[in-house]
């Protein structure tokens, strides 16, 4: 049947993309518990001989195989139009900047927004203490702000 030739042909492509052999694959399958996982099963599948289980599928799923694409042969996420007008506009800006600018944004994003990274820098010899915003300097008992 043509649409297991092209499940096939879309799960070998993933498993290709990973890295991996028909043989690992199906010990993947196997340590899950999947009955009947072999190599002999994985080539199946792959030339279209045979239909994965869902079992087999939610296996290589957790592994990281895009099974919405091996199945239906559309990637997962949302579609563009599935997305607000303002998630929108964040990857036209996204997709329009310099790799650098990008590389900036996803820092900002992927930190929260927050001062976690910050850090004060001092130049010079630092002696002394830190309490709360001061440099107690020990050998003159002055602050520095």
């Amino acid at each position: 049947m043509e649409i297991f030739i092209s499940i096939g042909e879309r799960l070998k492509e993933e498993r290709e993309a990973m890295g991996k052999t028909q043989s690992d694959f199906a010990a993947i399958a196997s340590e899950a518990g999947v009955p009947g996982a072999t190599r002999q099963s994985q080539a199946k599948y792959e030339k279209g001989l045979a239909s994965p289980s869902a079992a087999y599928l939610s296996a290589i799923a957790l592994q990281g195989v895009d099974v919405r694409y091996v199945l239906t042969g559309d990637r997962e996420g949302p579609t563009l139009a599935a997305l607000s007008g303002e998630q929108r506009l964040l990857l036209d800006y996204y997709n329009d900047a310099s790799p650098a600018m990008r590389k900036a944004a996803m820092a900002v994003l992927l930190s929260g927004g927050s001062n976690s990274g910050a850090a004060q820098v001092f130049h010079g010899d630092i002696s002394g203490g830190v309490a709360g915003n001061n440099v107690i300097n020990k050998a003159a008992g002055s602050r520095k702000r």
